[in-house]
């Protein structure tokens, strides 16, 4: 290897690949926060809803 900017090439493919990968795992925690409901209320429910099936199961 004549030019040391060759160096930079493996460099480049694995921020490129840690890029895909982080904005990969990310993309399903984007995806849950875009799509559920904000608000105290909607958690209160969910939580009564969990509360519910955990006594129905004992």
């Amino acid at each position: 290897m004549s030019n040391p900017l060759w160096m930079l090439v493996p460099w480049a493919v694995f921020a490129i690949a840690a890029g895909i990968k982080f904005w990969r795992l990310t993309s399903l925690f984007r995806r849950h926060l875009i799509g559920a409901p904000s608000g105290t209320e909607q958690f209160r429910s969910s939580l009564e809803r969990a509360w519910t099936k955990d006594q129905q199961a004992a």
